[in-house]
């Protein structure tokens, strides 16, 4: 049925039309709702099996939840969510089987990359009055401004996941090598950029993980000892056998007091830029893939 209107549509300023990213979005909500629609019908499959005394089958679909938006990387995604029915009515509100979606839990409103990008922004010096306007320019101008409540939340949950991640276990890690780094840090225009001392490992199967980071006084040995003796003390007892790092005489010097069996290692790309920046500027594009080769050699 058409609409028995004269009113044409102004375009608004500053609208985009991009038709690639409508394509994009058009094709993920589909992606999604498939996905959904996979995700119930195996959790029916597995239980199947289960029936009521009549012989009826216990579980049943029981259409869909209220259309939501879900704001991804890419726009907001309207999707509905299925639902199941437990038929089962002698079943208490423990007994009762319900369908619980790993791919859409149930009071999400913004993927989980989405969640990771807020973060970001804070570390980038954005202040959350701002979020409105850096999310409109990555995500488009229906980007959804987060109340400050909602701000209070996500940072008040940062911290706890940080809290027990500093908190962690070390007994059962090993490490055979390990990294160490300073990164400089000047979130929110502060004078003075803050230190973030960086120390990642390899287990010995190859593989990296983070180990630990905090805040320091620059570089110093006191603040790497600092954070060496944190991480003996939740239980990494094992010292590495190679430690690598840059020319900051800080961490060698608590390296030494802390795990004198380790071995010193200079890291080959701190080297390599500080070889190319004593270069003619016409020299370092083939002396760059020269210092490459002398490592593997």
């Amino acid at each position: 049925m058409e609409e028995d209107t004269s009113i044409v549509a102004l375009r608004q300023p500053g609208a985009v039309d991009d038709l690639l990213t409508e394509i994009a979005r058009e094709g993920a909500r589909r992606m999604l709702a498939s996905a959904l629609e996979a995700e119930v019908e195996a959790f029916m499959d597995r239980h199947a099996d289960e029936r009521l005394p009549d012989g009826r089958r216990r579980l049943v679909r029981h259409g869909h939840g209220p259309e939501r938006s879900i704001q991804t990387g890419i726009g907001a995604l309207e999707v509905r969510r299925p639902k199941v029915r437990d038929r089962a009515t002698d079943a208490g509100p423990a007994d009762r089987v319900r369908f619980a979606s790993s791919i859409l839990p149930r009071w999400a409103r913004r993927s989980r990359s989405l969640e990771a990008l807020l973060p970001v922004l804070c570390l980038r010096g954005v202040s959350p009055g701002d979020f409105q306007e850096a999310l409109a320019a990555l995500l488009g101008p229906d980007a959804p401004n987060p109340s400050p409540g909602a701000v209070t939340r996500l940072t008040a949950g940062w911290k706890a996941d940080h809290e027990r991640w500093q908190g962690r276990d070390l007994s059962a890690r090993r490490h055979v090598h390990v990294w160490a780094d300073g990164v400089y840090l000047q979130a929110r225009m502060e004078p003075a950029a803050e230190c973030m001392l960086v120390l990642i490992g390899a287990t010995p199967e190859g593989k990296k993980e983070l180990v630990g980071f905090q805040v320091g006084a620059r570089e110093s040995a006191q603040s790497w000892r600092e954070l060496l003796a944190d991480l003996r003390a939740r239980g990494l007892s094992v010292p590495p056998e190679i430690a690598v790092g840059d020319g900051a005489l800080g961490f060698w010097k608590a390296v030494d007091e802390a795990r004198p069996d380790t071995r010193h290692q200079r890291c080959w790309v701190h080297k390599t830029a500080n070889v190319l920046n004593k270069l003619p500027k016409s020299i370092p594009p083939a002396a760059k893939a020269d210092l490459r080769e002398i490592p593997l050699s």
